[in-house]
């Protein structure tokens, strides 16, 4: 049984005793804590929560759970049922809510559950929100409403239908020429809620030609739910076998977004938000920004187009904000997760989608023809197993002064710019290890890199 306790929320596994996993007494603690945070920060006026979840199978005991306890707190609850994490940020702004919880573990497997905390802006929480919340939790600082004070619920039918038709007004969404191209497209949405959300957005684009594969919202996931090439080899074949122009597929909660060629090769999550800064750069001026573990490519294209890239601290929040530093016209992270400020500041595969349709019904060409127009990267990813203990500041300061001379950034761990690619050394926040990334031209540089910094780490140890 696992439960980790974050500055972004909390998630674990479904049974065991509290403390353990997500038991349900940690379910109320943690949502008591929140709500009770946010009383505090709203000045315990009338405070309205928004909650959504995604469709694994725990969501609707946790769901029950959340709402009871928000209720008993004196907050009123709009539950919006199965839906997506974007579809619960646009709607905590659109109802006017002081924050919203999102019931989902996004790409872990179907024992995982987790309480996704919003602000009213329908952003996540910062860290130091974060921080207060589980000093909340720990210190047991909630008191529960008198009976006459008890919260109200309602639910919300629409809200999904509300999300696609804000997609589809967007003036970067050309929806005409999706419907010229007559394109067919195959899905895979792991029976979780991108189920209920891409098919209806895909058709309202004007795409007729869809081929639905684990559409069904039951939670019953039929495969691993991370996005990742090795979890895709059957909507591979259903693109080549329906000759489909491109295949989409989704997490659980519908913020990272993977695209499958029409000859069943991988676009690469990590061209998703690349492609779509290629196509809002085609049109007018403005910076990007992805973290730094995420592919040089945004910066190569961004820096073609005459505009500025800027890498974040890794974490979603992190891209947020430094997004609005920069005034960006773009942001996401390599796992797929595509942030669209004029929609809304956070992941967001439905906005993707649509973003990637009409840049490819613009340009006319192939999914392997747009993905072949990009400089070609891979990303090498490992990991360096340490005794409980070590001092990784310690290391990670001696690789700075070893490789001061070698442009670098310590603003998350460290990360060091060669010529040719790049190495980004990060701690686990949850595991005794040090992560390390490594980006070249071609696999095998990839791993030379990382190969050659590992041995330097471990020579320090």
């Amino acid at each position: 049984m696992t439960l980790i306790k974050s500055i972004s929320g909390i998630r674990g596994t479904i049974g065991g005793k509290a403390g353990e996993g997500l038991s349900p007494l940690d379910v109320v603690k943690f949502t008591a804590s929140f709500g009770s945070f946010m009383q505090d920060a709203h000045k315990k006026q009338n405070i309205k929560m928004v909650l959504g979840r995604d469709a694994r199978i725990s969501g609707e005991m946790v769901n029950r759970l959340v709402v009871s306890t928000l209720n008993a707190l004196g907050i009123d609850v709009i539950d919006l049922g199965l839906s997506t994490t974007p579809t619960v940020e646009i709607l905590v702004t659109k109802l006017e809510a002081q924050g919203g919880i999102i019931l989902t573990a996004s790409h872990n497997p179907a024992q995982w559950n987790a309480l996704k905390l919003l602000n009213h802006k329908g952003e996540f929480i910062n860290a130091a929100e974060g921080e207060e919340v589980l000093k909340k939790a720990d210190e047991e600082d909630f008191t529960f409403a008198e009976v006459d004070k008890l919260g109200s619920y309602e639910t919300y039918e629409t809200a999904i239908d509300d999300h696609i038709e804000a997609i589809v007004q967007l003036p970067d969404v050309d929806v005409e020429a999706i419907k010229k191209a007559n394109f067919s497209i195959a899905l895979d949405c792991v029976n979780s809620t991108g189920g209920i959300a891409l098919p209806p957005l895909i058709k309202a684009l004007g795409v007729n030609e869809i081929h639905e594969l684990y559409c069904t919202p039951n939670g019953d996931f039929p495969h691993n739910p991370e996005p990742l090439p090795q979890h895709l080899t059957e909507l591979s074949a259903l693109v080549k076998d329906k000759k489909a122009h491109l295949g989409f597929t989704v997490d659980p909660d519908v913020d990272r977004l993977a695209i499958v060629c029409e000859d069943g090769s991988m676009f690469g999550e990590e061209y998703t938000l690349v492609a779509v800064a290629d196509y809002l750069l085609g049109k007018r001026k403005g910076n990007t920004v992805s973290n730094m573990s995420s592919t040089r490519a945004l910066r190569d294209i961004t820096q073609s187009a005459g505009m500025e890239y800027f890498a974040s601290a890794v974490g979603e929040v992190n891209v947020v904000s430094m997004m609005k530093e920069k005034n960006a016209l773009i942001g996401g992270e390599g796992n797929g997760g595509v942030i669209f400020p004029e929609l809304h500041y956070g992941r967001d595969a439905l906005v993707g989608i649509a973003l990637i349709l009409s840049h490819l019904a613009q340009k006319g060409c192939t999914c392997t023809e747009l993905r072949d127009s990009y400089p070609a990267y891979v990303i090498s990813k490992n990991k360096i197993q340490l005794q409980e203990g070590t001092d990784v500041d310690g290391i990670l300061k001696k690789m700075e002064e070893k490789y001061q001379d070698t442009p670098h950034s310590t603003i998350d761990g460290l990360k060091l710019d060669f010529e040719d690619g790049w190495v980004h050394l990060r701690k686990s926040n949850t595991e005794p290890i040090i992560r390390v990334y490594s980006e070249a031209k071609d696999a095998n540089e990839a791993n030379k890199m990382a190969s050659m910094i590992m041995k330097d780490i471990e020579g320090l140890m």
